[in-house]
Parts: structure tokens; sequence; C-alpha cells
């Protein structure tokens, strides 16, 4: 299993996504341009310690980082067609979170095998994108018994 960034924009939240992924060992592609820098001190203050420790790709753009993916491509969007509760997960799916300014193209949205969204009260839009990334890591490892020992 593995989270893809989409052109994340601020690095705090880069940053707190690598330090998941280390202590979950599960692999980051991030997907360029980015909004900040790589190795933002932000980014640094985020990750800690554990962001050295996380396995990280860095891919151009949308088609380098979509010829080299393998696993089914699970979107987690604001306009999710299933709700995170009833989403089913395989131990190589790439979770993928957009920018947190514009999500994701048309286009990287049509070619999701699986759009998801996590339910909430009605009048609120969205979730911080590392929050969001931290409960479908979750509910997935859950499924798939991958929670390291």
């Amino acid at each position: 299993m593995r989270i893809a960034l989409y052109q994340p924009d601020i690095a705090g939240n880069v940053g707190t996504i690598l330090r998941l992924a280390a202590c979950l060992g599960v692999g980051v592609d991030l997907i360029e341009p980015m909004g900040f820098a790589f190795g933002d001190r932000a980014m640094a203050r985020a990750g800690m310690d554990y962001a050295g420790q996380a396995e990280v790709a860095r891919h151009a753009d949308w088609d380098a980082f979509d010829a080299q993916r393998a696993g089914r491509l699970v979107l987690l969007t604001t306009k999710g067609a299933v709700p995170l509760p009833q989403a089913r997960f395989a131990a190589d799916d790439v979770l993928l979170l957009g920018s947190e300014g514009a999500g994701v193209s048309d286009t990287v949205h049509d070619r999701a095998d699986l759009r998801i969204a996590i339910p909430m009260r009605r009048g609120f839009r969205s979730l911080n994108v590392a929050v969001a990334a931290a409960m479908a890591l979750g509910e997935a490892l859950r499924q798939i018994d991958g929670w390291p020992g």
C-alpha cells in the first residue's frame, strides 16, 4: 500500500504524511509540481526525524507517476461515490490525495479506480489532507491486516 500526493501545496502536511508513512511502513509518492521546495523547513518540522525514514518516490508529473504505478488508484475526494466505511481495500492500493488548494484535475479524477469520501456532518466541506490520509490509511490497513507488528 502507498500514499500518493498530487501536487501538494503545504510543506507541513507533506511532513506530517511522511511521518505517518514512516511509522506505519507505507511508501509515499510525491507528484510534482509542489507548492514549496522539497526539504522546506516546515516539512522538516512536521516530519521531525521520522520523515527521513519514509520511503519516498518523487515524480516529475502525473504521467510519470501513472506510468510506473502498480495497483489500484483509490482517490480520496469530496466528490467521492463510496463512503470510507463502505470502501474495500487491497494490499497494493495507492491512496491518492489531491492538492490542498485545487484537489486533482478532472483527468486524474476520472482515472481513479475507486473514489471515496470521508463522511462528515452537513455543512462541512473537507478535512485537512494529512488527517484524511491517516483516516483512510488506518481503515485500509485494518482491512488488509497490514498494521505493523
